[in-house]
């Protein structure tokens, strides 16, 4: 079994959250947070693939579904976890892309940094220059939309050395 997101993780994604949830109150794009299945069409040989984004906003009606989403999201949000560094940034990064998410969003919460990557109309991602504490992130896809990032990267707990001596999770 994996270990439990850390409170830093699931604080960052709490404040995205909450955010996007105020922000999108009375309008067509909605914001979902994980566990959320999204089903991405991906290649003639893999019909399908199924991830389940940190945060998730679907603006068409006719991709939410009962079981999540069908087709790609509009925005995407990965928080980047010590676990999920490679899934986040090489896997995840792919199969967005090919699926056609127009925003990806990913946080480091440990090293208070975003990027925010555009799919251009190549259906390539570019980068945004890393954003930090101080900066405004401004999506590109959502009208209006912006997040001080000094309300993103708040300390919430410090990090114990050791996780849970003699513990055992069940």
């Amino acid at each position: 079994m994996s270990p439990a997101p850390t409170s830093r993780h699931q604080h960052t994604v709490s404040v995205l959250h909450g955010t996007l949830f105020h922000f999108l109150k009375g309008k067509v794009c909605k914001v979902f947070p994980s566990p959320f299945d999204v089903v991405l069409p991906t290649s003639d040989e893999i019909p399908n693939t199924i991830v389940q984004p940190d945060i998730t906003v679907i603006c068409d009606p006719s991709k939410i579904k009962e079981q999540g989403c069908v087709g790609a999201p509009d925005l995407i949000v990965e928080v980047i976890s010590k676990s999920s560094v490679t899934r986040d940034l090489h896997e995840k990064f792919t199969v967005y892309e090919e699926a056609g998410v127009s925003e990806y969003w990913v946080v480091h919460p440990y090293d208070r940094s975003l990027i925010i990557f555009l799919l251009n109309d190549k259906g390539v991602y570019q980068p945004s220059k890393p954003l930090t504490k101080g900066d405004i992130a401004v999506s590109n896809v959502i009208a209006g939309f912006s997040l001080d990032l000094n309300e993103l990267f708040t300390d919430v707990a410090e990090e114990p050395e050791e996780q849970y001596i003699g513990a055992v999770r069940i």
